[in-house]
C-alpha cells in the first residue's frame, strides 16, 4: 500500500503534508503535489494534514489512475521538503469538481 495525490490538490497546493512527511516522498508540480510510491512508507501521516483531501491510500477503489500520475510524475517533478506559502487563491479552489480535466499542468515546481 502507498499513499496517492489526487486531483483535489489541483491549485490548493496546501503544502501542510510536506511538513510531516518523515521520509520526503513529496514531489511538487507547478500547481499540485505527487507522492512517489517507491518512497512512501505507508505511515499514514500526510492524509489527515491535507485540508483539501487530495491524499489517500491506494486501496480504496479507483484510485488506480492517480497511482500511475503519482509514480510518473514523481520521477519527473523535483523532491520538496520543506512547505512553502500556500497559493493565494488556493480556497477559491477547494472542492471544486473536474479540476484534472481543467486546470492539470504537468510543468514541475521549484522543489527546494
Amino acid at each position: 500500500m502507498t499513499y496517492v495525490v489526487t486531483d483535489a490538490c489541483i491549485r490548493c497546493k496546501y503544502m501542510d503534508c510536506v511538513e510531516v512527511c518523515p521520509v520526503d516522498c513529496f514531489y511538487e508540480g507547478e500547481n499540485m503535489l505527487v507522492i512517489n510510491p517507491n518512497e512512501c512508507i505507508d505511515c499514514g501521516v500526510c492524509e489527515p494534514e491535507c485540508p483539501a483531501e487530495a491524499i489517500l491510500p491506494d486501496t480504496e477503489s479507483g484510485l488506480e489512475k492517480w497511482l500511475e500520475l503519482n509514480n510518473k510524475f514523481s520521477a519527473e517533478w523535483p523532491n520538496i521538503t520543506v512547505k512553502k506559502d500556500t497559493p493565494p487563491d488556493a480556497d477559491e479552489f477547494k472542492g471544486v469538481e473536474g479540476k484534472f480535466e481543467n486546470l492539470f499542468s504537468a510543468e514541475p515546481g521549484e522543489g527546494d
